[in-house]
């Protein structure tokens, strides 16, 4: 039986729902894309011209509901299946998108670099309990208006798994697209095996922005899955109750999924999200916070109540440094997300709160979804009965070390972690030096990169990636890259 946690009865989930519902009838939504606003209107949304805001029906919403799908799949760069996001399927991929990196030499974080994304593609690819990589943090040494499509193109170039990207401008969405066709071949292929997820963010509360809602149609047009990434704050710009939150994410999240629906029915989505508690001692967004973790799980049983995958940021922690607290909060998150069947979990490896990525938590959260993945395929008897044959050996030979029920069954019943978690007795951890968590990750992060192997893309692709980057970055003045084959 598969293990489940549940935060939320269906009638306080249906009441939900319908308070949503009345917000986006009753107060609307504001818009900043005349091009969107249009449209909802031609479909019976009221607007008011003057506030800008856009008033949802119950039909709208219905309509955009039945059209979307209720799963997709992802596929890696070779067009291999990695993903099945339905029912309570889950998979882990890096959060994004941060701005710093945890530098292992001085413990103090530094802007990244290409090299560190390149280190960062070395290692997710060698990580097999993380099914997807992302666009995880910005390189500083391009241009700010290639740094979207730089992180895309980056990630095509050197690693196979498929991508949770996004960006922050209107412009890049076209080379971002350019890019997955370069390695799909068609616009047809593309949407037949998705390569990347975009997450696109409405502002709390009640608003998309011009960019934001622009990336929802322009992934809409061209059947690129989008996960809705909501995020009201509790008790800052959102209620200060979970239930009142969870009100405001709903209604924020229904009206992308509105977007996205009636511009393109069928758009695969993941109905997401990144809220959290405000913490009014700090001033701070923690996602570490259980309250957070618990809007999360919630959520994510609003969407499944609605038919829809599911996406939470929430396997991370708020911790500046690879500490008890970093296990601590993303040990917890990976798991809650895992038994509320969250489909896509997005967090791994990230730090203080959102803005910073340390490879060495990476390679730590790796085993911890790991271990989260062994426990949600819960307990079965596998030829445990009838009990006595194997009893009847143990008091035998007085023990089952190699018994054939043992060899048959070991690996698949017990999860072995990698060199990153100790499991020696103490002698044994002394006697091969008595090294730390931090020691032991950064270890293995150095062994990921030495062993690292390249994606055998064929050379016309790899070609037609590099000549559409490069005139990308001849746009906005490079004359040429940073050296990225590292």
């Amino acid at each position: 039986m598969r293990p489940v946690v549940k935060f939320l009865s269906d009638e306080l989930i249906e009441k939900i729902v319908s308070e949503a519902r009345s917000i986006l009838a009753t107060l609307g939504i504001e818009i900043h894309n005349n091009g969107i606003v249009s449209m909802l209107a031609d479909h019976g949304a009221r607007v008011d011209t003057g506030s800008g805001r856009v008033f949802i029906t119950d039909e709208i919403v219905d309509k955009a509901l039945k059209a979307a799908p209720r799963s997709f799949k992802l596929f890696d760069l070779f067009g291999r299946e990695t993903h099945d996001l339905s029912g309570y399927n889950v998979h882990f991929t890096p959060g994004s998108a941060a701005i710093n990196v945890l530098d292992y030499a001085t413990n103090d974080i530094h802007r990244p670099t290409t090299k560190d994304y390149v280190d960062y593609m070395k290692v997710i690819s060698g990580l097999g309990h993380i099914a997807s990589q992302s666009t995880a943090f910005i390189p500083g040494d391009v241009h700010q208006n290639i740094s979207d499509s730089y992180r895309l193109f980056l990630s095509l170039m050197h690693c196979e798994k498929p991508v949770v990207t996004g960006t922050f401008t209107i412009d890049a969405f076209n080379i971002m697209r350019d890019l997955q066709l370069a390695v799909r071949g068609t616009k047809e292929e593309l949407a037949a095996k998705p390569l990347t997820v975009f997450s696109c963010c409405p502002t709390a509360p009640l608003k998309w922005s011009d960019v934001t809602s622009q990336n929802v149609v322009d992934c809409a047009l061209h059947s690129i899955p989008v996960e809705y990434i909501s995020m009201p704050l509790s008790g800052f710009v959102a209620p200060v109750t979970l239930v009142g939150s969870l009100v405001q994410h709903t209604a924020e999240t229904l009206s992308g999924l509105v977007i996205s629906q009636l511009t393109n029915p069928g758009t695969p989505i993941l109905y997401g999200g990144s809220p959290a508690i405000f913490d009014v001692r700090y001033e701070t967004t923690p996602m570490g916070a259980v309250e957070t973790m618990m809007i999360d799980c919630a959520y994510n049983e609003i969407g499944k109540y609605l038919g829809l995958p599911t996406q939470a940021y929430i396997a991370l922690s708020d911790a500046k440094r690879l500490d008890a607290q970093a296990g601590s909060e993303s040990s917890m998150g990976a798991t809650l997300a895992a038994l509320a069947g969250v489909n896509n979990i997005s967090g791994p490896g990230m730090l203080d709160f959102e803005s910073c990525i340390s490879l060495e938590k990476l390679v730590v959260d790796n085993e911890i979804c790991g271990e989260v993945l062994r426990m949600v395929r819960g307990i079965e008897p596998k030829e445990d009965f009838p009990a006595i044959p194997l009893f009847e050996e143990l008091l035998k030979d007085q023990h089952l070390l190699i018994s054939k029920h043992t060899r048959k069954y070991l690996k698949d019943e017990h999860y072995f972690p990698g060199p990153a978690i100790d499991r020696a007795n103490r002698s044994r951890w002394q006697e091969e030096g008595g090294i730390t968590l931090r020691e032991r990750a950064h270890e293995q992060v150095n062994k990921l990169i030495a062993d690292y192997v390249p994606p055998s893309l064929p050379e016309d692709v790899r070609s037609e990636l590099t000549s559409l980057m490069d005139k990308e970055a001849r746009r906005y003045g490079m004359d040429r890259l940073p050296h990225y084959d590292l």
